[in-house]
């Protein structure tokens, strides 16, 4: 039989409103009391353990947890907020330290302490957000285009205070206080790079230099190369758990002005929607974001003609009124095509005859064009396709739903550097679209390489744009046949036809924030011509020269620095083509591809892309009699010793000389006032007064 009794552990000390601990041994006949005690003031010790209790703001509970085991718990019966200004509630705290007091827990029999626990509580006040009782979950994202997304990336918790980040909203004026002189440093606490000395905005009339402010410098804010660094235009929506309750849905709330993301609203208060995919499946009517882009395709098995919306629309319903965000409304202005290839919308039929049922005026694809300015909307225009299907037994139909914002002629790009490229960004291509007055306009197509999915078959491939300064290689599987083998032209054009569908450009942007408007921001793209010349010799199971990889060259060069970071350009983008023979490989076994014309194998078709730098200095270094011996000439030289006097030389050609050497002699006038004027000279004149 167990006749010891102690506390597992015996000291705690706590931090929080909950305190456990164990009692161990002999536990039938025990009964717990909790008492406040302190230290004596001529010792310093704790007094004896004592049976007798007092009052405490604690609430002591036991739980058998075992034979010879019992828990034992403390909770704090008060509140842990701070009190605000001028507050007379007693349950707050008064003060940040809410709670320093030392308690005692005695486990006694028949009124004799068998063991005690001793616990030193230190508990602050629990520090809230500002705006804690707010119902408003949404995140307002600023316009991209007026202010950078990231400017306090430390801001990791909604609704909390991160310790050390500073520019957190959340944190009051008591919890910047504890980290106030731990800030996170530099970009990722919110704060860029400092100004360097010689920028106007740092400087102050107690430090500031003879020659300042003469030759400070000035430069916004906006122009920095850390802008957009935090914006990668995608976006993470949470995943909420599960909910054994519908949620009620309340109705839309116009807005009296749209800003980036907002909803768009009809005359009627309803959202504007169009058919779009939500989660992976096309839904019929999904509500259009302000200056959000929208670009999708659905496919939808028919063994009907349609009769509802949206692959059957009349112009009267497509035709209605939009909120403009200002006051006002815009009415939507259809514009009806006829198609012509249904190539492109038809993807399979299973027919069963030549002739069949004829649906007309089936819906193809709805493509809006939202024209905004500021905070509102301009005008909106809807380009609808329609065409008639031939429908057999049943025909798999690809229909396209777009929309696009459009600032003035333009559409708003995102841009991949400022102004040089940044790793990890697509790379800015397009092709040249004349305009009335006989200028040109680059309209953005991306340069793209295979990305393939689930069976990895060429049909159901997508692409992926090229990401600057990232190398990879990519494919997808063609599915060929011996009578395909049998026609190598035919098969070769298939080939060249998928291949060509991943670059549909023919310029490539050298900076990352090009104007489509000026045509020195864009290069021509290099296509390397097939060989057309070389024999093909082609048998009855293989076909030679068959354009299997498709390669894209890009030369960067980096062209100068922005505070410490280096700024590369494309120079050249060149595309090659490597050409393979194709042939059935009828061994292992597997003879059923060379016996059966219609057995398919399936080919590799690949897409690379390399990028390269191209050295900064060329050519080989000078010897040390050119560096000796040419030092005063200008054109064989680094160092050029006339160039000194800029610009009051002539050998400064960046405008007149006449120009130039007044504005060399004003310049000089302007030091030797700074000279006399600044410390030295006042110091001289003082010590001679």
């Amino acid at each position: 039989m167990t006749n010891w009794t102690i506390f597992q552990p015996s000291r705690v000390t706590a931090t929080g409103p909950t305190i456990t601990a164990l009692l161990l041994g002999h536990t039938s006949d025990i009964s717990l009391n909790l008492r406040t005690v302190s230290p004596s003031n001529t010792t310093g010790r704790i007094s004896s353990p004592s049976c007798e209790g007092n009052v405490t703001q604690w609430v002591l509970t036991t739980e058998q947890v075992g034979k010879n085991a019992v828990r034992v718990q403390l909770r704090l019966e008060r509140n842990l907020r701070l009190c605000g200004e001028n507050e007379t509630d007693s349950d707050c705290c008064p003060k940040p330290l809410c709670v320093l007091e030392t308690l005692q827990v005695s486990a006694c029999v028949s009124g004799t302490p068998q063991a005690s626990l001793l616990i030193q509580a230190k508990i602050y006040a629990l520090l809230l957000p500002a705006n804690a009782g707010s119902d408003n979950n949404k995140t307002v994202i600023p316009n991209q285009v007026y202010q950078p997304l990231g400017s306090c990336p430390c801001d990791l918790t909604f609704r909390a205070c991160d310790v050390r980040c500073c520019c957190d909203k959340d944190c009051s004026i008591e919890d910047l206080k504890l980290f106030v002189s731990h800030c996170l440093p530099g970009l990722f606490g919110g704060q860029v790079s400092p100004a360097p000395d010689y920028h106007c905005s740092v400087q102050s009339s107690e430090n500031s230099p003879d020659w300042f402010p003469f030759l400070c410098v000035h430069s916004p804010p906006e122009n920095n190369p850390y802008l957009g660094l935090f914006y990668q235009g995608k976006k993470i929506t949470s995943k909420p758990g599960p909910s054994f309750q519908s949620p009620v849905l309340s109705a839309p709330l116009p807005v009296s002005a749209y800003i980036q993301g907002s909803p768009i609203f009809s005359l009627s208060d309803q959202y504007f929607t169009i058919p779009q995919k939500v989660l992976g499946q096309c839904v019929n009517s999904a509500p259009v974001a302000f200056l959000k882009n929208v670009k999708v395709k659905c496919v939808t098995v028919l063994h009907s003609c349609p009769t509802g919306f949206p692959l059957q629309t009349l112009t009267t319903d497509l035709s209605s009124k939009v909120k403009n965000g200002q006051g006002g409304d815009v009415v939507v202005d259809v514009i009806d095509e006829v198609a012509i290839d249904m190539s492109q919308f038809i993807s399979s039929t299973d027919a069963t005859s030549d002739e069949g049922l004829v649906c007309e005026n089936v819906t193809l694809a709805l493509d809006y064009k939202f024209y905004w300015k500021g905070n509102g909307i301009t005008s909106i225009t809807l380009t609808r396709i329609v065409g008639a299907i031939t429908l057999n037994r049943s025909v798999t139909l690809t229909t396209r739903y777009s929309a696009v914002f459009l600032n003035g002629e333009l559409m708003g790009e995102p841009n991949s550097g400022n102004p040089g490229y940044q790793v990890g960004r697509p790379v800015i291509a397009g092709t040249l679209d004349l305009l009335d007055n006989n200028t040109g306009s680059v309209q953005r197509t991306p340069i793209n390489v295979w990305k393939p999915v689930s069976d990895g078959l060429c049909s159901t491939a997508e692409m992926k744009p090229v990401l600057f300064g990232e190398n990879s290689t990519s494919g997808c599987l063609l599915p060929v046949s011996r009578q395909n083998l049998t026609q190598c032209d035919l098969l070769r054009e298939a080939v060249t036809a998928l291949q060509a569908a991943l670059i549909t450009a023919t310029y490539v942007a050298t900076s990352g924030n090009p104007n489509p408007l000026t045509m020195t921001d864009w290069v021509n793209i290099s296509f390397v011509t097939l060989n057309s010349s070389t024999t093909m010799e082609n048998t009855t199971s293989s076909c030679h020269g068959v354009p299997s990889h498709q390669h894209i060259h890009v030369w960067s060069r980096i062209t100068g620095m922005v505070q410490d970071i280096p700024q590369r350009d494309i120079r050249v983008l060149q595309v090659s083509f490597t050409l393979s023979p194709w042939a059935l490989d009828c061994g292992g076994g597997d003879v059923s591809p060379c016996m059966d014309p219609l057995e398919t194998k399936l080919f590799p078709i690949t897409s690379s892309v390399t990028f390269s730098d191209i050295p900064i200095h060329t050519g080989p270094p000078k010897t040390r009699f050119q560096v000796n011996f040419t030092e005063y000439d200008c054109n064989r030289n680094d160092v050029c010793w006339p160039e000194l006097a800029f610009p009051m030389t002539k050998y400064y050609t960046g405008e007149p000389y006449s120009q130039s050497l007044a504005k060399g002699l004003i310049l000089v006038f302007f030091f030797i006032s700074a000279s006399i004027l600044g410390t030295p000279w006042r110091q001289i004149r003082q010590a001679w007064t």
